[in-house]
């Protein structure tokens, strides 16, 4: 866990791995809540057995969006900003899946820090995230994720 108390704190990280996140297991159950909260309730996610017998990966797949929807849990893991007024999550840019993540996979996210500018005493970070999905080459997804810090003066 990294601790960054203000913004040249934050600067000193620019263009180099801030860290990575502890392993996440995506299970059924997850999917499921997920699949109930977004109403998005397509077989290829919350099926189990028309997945394993029609589906292409056989089992059950996590949403994009559950996957994109882990980054403030997976990023709390990576590092604790102090002294803020406020955090805002401003935007993705840049997003590409990679790969459809398998239920009861592990996933974890990898954070580099893309950029920081002072926009008048807000400090916009773009954090290149990347999640990573175990014992698999290829991440579930890329993205440049934007972050507003206000910073206590």
């Amino acid at each position: 866990m990294v601790i960054i108390n203000n913004f040249d704190e934050y600067k000193a990280f620019e263009g180099k791995e801030i860290g990575k996140s502890d392993w996440h297991v995506i299970n059924q159950e997850q999917i499921n809540r997920f699949a109930d909260a977004t109403l998005d309730h397509q077989w290829i996610h919350t099926d189990p057995e028309k997945a394993a017998n029609e589906g292409p990966f056989k089992k059950t797949i996590a949403h994009g969006y559950l996957t994109l929807s882990l980054i403030p849990h997976l990023w709390d893991q990576i590092a604790e900003v102090r002294n803020i007024k406020m955090l805002i999550n401003y935007g993705i840019e840049s997003l590409r899946f990679g790969q459809a993540v398998l239920v009861d996979s592990e996933v974890r996210l990898t954070a580099k820090l893309k950029s920081i500018t002072n926009l008048r005493g807000i400090a916009k970070v773009v954090i290149e995230a990347t999640l990573e999905v175990k014992d698999n080459p290829k991440p579930a997804y890329t993205a440049d994720v934007v972050f507003l810090y206000h910073f206590n003066d």
